[in-house]
């Protein structure tokens, strides 16, 4: 009598829901970082040609007046960097940045001491370069998150080789904020001194880079003893820069 065999039911393994929802996970995030790539680096190539009309900054002081019940005036208009005087070009590099013309984007030196007289609880200025600033000013928002550092690290990346550092430094004196309301060069100079940007003296122009720190408490005209001793050493200094060669 033949015995009969029966078939073993093969029983497939069900696929976890986890493992499903983690692949899913995965490619929204693999996809986004590639989208940020794209459009981060579409961003800066359009910028090294195209003026930057407005900065996150701009739009955050807007709405600071409002919830303030401020009133809200806005001053900005682009200038070529030929057009913008080279005094001002050096006074914002022996004020912000002294290294601006021979580093990659980062002062590691300047970095370090900061940190260490952070550290000790002094209030110091902070080590971040022209560089820096100008990816933090057109691209990212203020604080002082990881988060943010590391993106400024990135566009600082990104600017320093797609740009370079004539083009960083147009875009810097065109974006950053050089009084209440009033933001770059063509702006500040008649502002502050009622003339254009290309007839500033050094002593104009180290009275702008003076105030940078903070431009909304500080005055580059009728200043107080201690912007005009800032004045005094941003002179002095810029008088040891010589020629700028981007």
């Amino acid at each position: 009598m033949a015995t009969k065999i029966t078939p073993k039911k093969t029983t497939k393994k069900p696929v976890k829901k986890s493992e499903s929802f983690m692949t899913k996970v995965k490619w929204f995030l693999l996809k986004a970082l590639l989208w940020f790539f794209g459009i981060s680096i579409a961003s800066v190539v359009l910028f090294k040609f195209v003026p930057v009309p407005f900065t996150p900054l701009m739009i955050i002081r807007y709405f600071e007046n409002n919830a303030a019940d401020k009133e809200n005036h806005f001053s900005h208009n682009w200038e070529p960097i030929d057009k913008i005087s080279m005094n001002l070009q050096k006074a914002v590099i022996a004020s912000e940045d002294g290294t601006f013309l021979t580093h990659n984007g980062f002062d590691f030196i300047a970095m370090q001491k900061a940190y260490k007289s952070n550290e000790r609880g002094r209030k110091v200025r902070g080590g971040s370069t022209i560089s820096q600033q100008t990816a933090k000013n057109v691209f990212l928002w203020q604080g002082r998150s990881y988060v943010r550092k590391g993106l400024e690290a990135y566009f600082t990346v990104l600017i320093e080789l797609i740009w370079g550092k004539q083009r960083i430094m147009e875009v810097y004196l065109n974006s950053i904020e050089m009084g209440d309301g009033v933001y770059g060069a063509y702006a500040a100079t008649e502002h502050w001194y009622r003339k254009d940007a290309s007839s500033l003296t050094m002593q104009q122009a180290a009275g702008i880079a003076a105030i940078l720190p903070n431009p909304r408490k500080f005055k580059a005209t009728s200043s107080s003893s201690y912007i005009n001793n800032r004045k005094t050493k941003i002179v002095r200094i810029m008088r040891q820069i010589g020629k700028i060669e981007y």
